[in-house]
């Protein structure tokens, strides 16, 4: 497999992203997954799952995920039900699903009392669905997740419910060659975003500051929604808080970021540790460290290799003075990445060594290691697409060592 990035807009004088032979892809590799299952049809309001199923997209409606639904019958075409005039919106101009893109109607997470009868217009939508394409009207449902109002319509409407979150995550698990562009395109907005992070680290500046800078740059690159610049220093770095503040920058301190951002429906999920000023011996040893365990990982994916093979690399809990793995989750982890933040395979010593996942061409792994030691904590996180050539990382700010901000 060949990778390397392209530009982003659309050209006449070389193959790019095709997204039309991605949008059938998609829906062809959750037909693929219905195919094992009995399910009549998927129900889905995750909002990575109706981006994938349905290639559509709003903004604010998606916050908590209910404003909206696809609805995939066994036997036709994706439908949405969008937000309001978001539906007139599509019939304008997303042609792959103009004429099965309707108005929802939504509990918006049982915000709409139950007495109040709402719910029935979503079962007459349901229905119109299942007769359409011949399905019996007390179908098996694969559904993602629902509020309760909904879960007991459901039930008492007769439908029965099962598992439409695990067909959706096996169809997501590997990767078309269109999906892996997206995802180095997005990958490539998160170096320009620390290349502006690493510029702008100097004493007084606040960590929500960095933030800022951040965000501002991955927006400026196209970023439908930058849902997490996480941005930790100092004393704050061990252990890891997994949380933002308003710190100001000193001399001498760790400063890493996790950038979350999502291009063209695709996460980055991306860690980067900088120094202020010039790092101790000690900071660099533990940088070191949390970069020997990282690529330890990385090295062990290899396709036909197993989750399992990429744990017994990296330390046990002890290592971080833990008591159990489940302390120390996180701190040695891989996961999927895709339209999902955490995809699969998910890879832990939690659960790896017992439950081996083999690790297939196409497959995108966000590798993440952490070590500390008094004050100072360093993480470090890659974007892996797994190859028959080897793992090849397509997060690309330097991190073989640790990076100085200068601050004379």
């Amino acid at each position: 497999m060949r990778l390397g990035t392209k530009g982003m807009m659309g050209v006449d004088y070389e193959e790019r992203i095709n997204f039309d032979r991605m949008r059938k892809d998609r829906v062809q590799k959750i037909k693929d997954e219905m195919e094992k299952t009995d399910l009549d049809c998927l129900l889905l309001f995750d909002s990575g799952n109706k981006r994938y199923a349905t290639s559509t997209a709003v903004a604010s409606p998606e916050v908590d995920n209910m404003g909206r639904y696809a609805i995939i019958p066994r036997t036709g075409e994706p439908y949405i039900f969008g937000f309001g005039s978001e539906s007139a919106a599509e019939r304008l101009n997303c042609p792959w699903i103009a004429d099965r893109s309707l108005p929802a109607h939504t509990t918006m997470f049982g915000a709409l009392p139950r007495e109040w009868g709402l719910y029935k217009n979503f079962v007459s939508d349901l229905k119109m669905v299942l007769n359409k394409n011949g399905i019996n009207e007390k179908a098996h449902i694969g559904v993602d997740q629902l509020d309760s109002q909904l879960i007991m319509v459901l039930q008492e409407e007769g439908f029965r419910l099962g598992d439409g979150q695990n067909v959706m995550l096996d169809a997501r698990s590997i990767k078309t060659m269109d999906e892996i562009m997206i995802m180095q395109n997005a990958a490539a907005t998160v170096d320009a975003a620390f290349y502006k992070v690493a510029q702008f680290i100097r004493p007084g500046v606040r960590e929500n500051e960095i933030q800022a800078v951040a965000a501002h740059e991955l927006h400026r690159l196209g970023g439908q929604w930058v849902i997490n610049v996480q941005v930790t220093s100092g004393s704050r770095t061990h252990p890891h808080p997994h949380l933002s503040s308003d710190r100001l920058i000193q001399p001498g301190d760790l400063i890493f970021a996790d950038i979350v951002t999502l291009l063209n429906g695709y996460h980055t999920c991306y860690y980067r540790t900088l120094c202020c000023g010039k790092p101790t011996q000690k900071q660099k040893e533990i940088y070191g460290r949390a970069y020997e365990m990282l690529y330890k990982g990385i090295n062990a994916a290899q396709v036909g290799a197993t989750t399992a093979d990429i744990v017994k690399q990296w330390p046990t809990c002890d290592y971080w003075g833990f008591n159990n793995e489940a302390e120390a989750f996180g701190l040695a982890f891989a996961h999927g990445l895709g339209v999902g933040l955490w995809e699969r395979p998910m890879v832990s010593r939690s659960f790896s060594i017992d439950h081996p996942v083999e690790l297939k061409e196409g497959m995108v792994l966000a590798f993440e290691t952490y070590d500390g030691e008094g004050t100072d904590g360093a993480r470090i996180e890659d974007e892996v697409v797994i190859t028959n050539e080897g793992p090849q990382v397509i997060s690309k700010f330097p991190s073989d060592e640790l990076i100085a901000c200068p601050i004379l």
